[in-house]
């Protein structure tokens, strides 16, 4: 029982990493993806040590989510597990991924975030499917949570890859911004996606399956946009802020921003 537990626990996180990699045209160092991965799953072990701190700071947390009020319902969710495990994440992305040298192409930082977020994923999943001794949960969660953090690396990536093209063209402002957004877009997602499992309404059940399809269609038209473009970080100007398009003229063919 414990084996198929197992398989079942690991097997999605395998394919999407896979998928993931698959798509970067020029591999990245396989030692670097298994720092990251390993980086993801320290960075559970971060989030229960800040989560065990903010429960005595903030008694309500430990309550049941049917007792809260609806203000400390969403503080729960947004907050004190969606921001703290995406920005967790993100410490591990940035001064792992983010400040590489190998960070030479647009794409690479999406397969770190991925990486970093399929390592949270995978350790976070074993424990939920040993712990519930069930199957069917592992199954649930290999299709939507497991995702939904690859979706979350995803956006995290394409705004830290924004980011790094402002720094390099020394706009510190927008490079902030993206750096900002790489944080609270991936939470954003994250805050919507445990807010609906937690709300018991049929009502809320649509909107979930809305967003669902809504997140896989964005992130994925990402790794598709952004894996078939040769975008080399060292060059200043040739791809779109905007979209990460390839800019051969003034203005980007996708989006129709101008190259400033």
């Amino acid at each position: 029982m414990n084996e198929i537990l197992l398989i079942i626990a690991i097997v999605p996180v395998i394919l999407l990493g896979a998928y993931i990699y698959k798509k970067d045209k020029h591999k990245e160092p396989r030692s670097l993806l298994v720092k990251l991965f390993i980086s993801g799953i320290l960075s559970c072990f971060l989030v229960i040590v800040i989560s065990a701190l903010a429960t005595i700071l903030f008694p309500f947390i430990s309550e049941s989510h049917t007792v809260m009020s609806f203000i400390e319902f969403c503080l729960y969710i947004f907050i004190f597990i969606a921001l703290l495990e995406e920005f967790c994440k993100w410490l591990m992305s940035y001064y792992i991924g983010y400040k590489n040298k190998e960070f030479d192409e647009v794409y690479d930082i999406i397969v770190y975030t991925v990486f970093v977020a399929l390592g949270f994923a995978a350790f976070e999943n074993i424990l939920y499917v040993f712990d519930l001794q069930s199957i069917q949960v592992g199954i649930m969660r290999g299709l939507l949570a497991i995702p939904g953090h690859v979706c979350d690396g995803i956006a995290m990536g394409y705004y830290l890859s924004l980011a790094k093209y402002h720094e390099q063209k020394g706009n510190k402002k927008e490079e902030k911004k993206n750096k900002l957004k790489s944080i609270l877009i991936p939470t954003l997602y994250h805050g919507i996606y445990d807010y609906c499992c937690l709300t018991e309404s049929n009502i809320i059940l649509i909107a979930f399956i809305a967003f669902i399809i809504f997140l896989y269609i964005t992130s994925f038209k990402k790794i598709n946009l952004l894996s078939k473009e040769d975008i080399n970080m060292n060059n200043k100007n040739n791809y779109c802020p905007n979209c990460g398009t390839k800019i051969i003229d003034k203005y980007c063919p996708n989006c129709g921003r101008k190259n400033e």
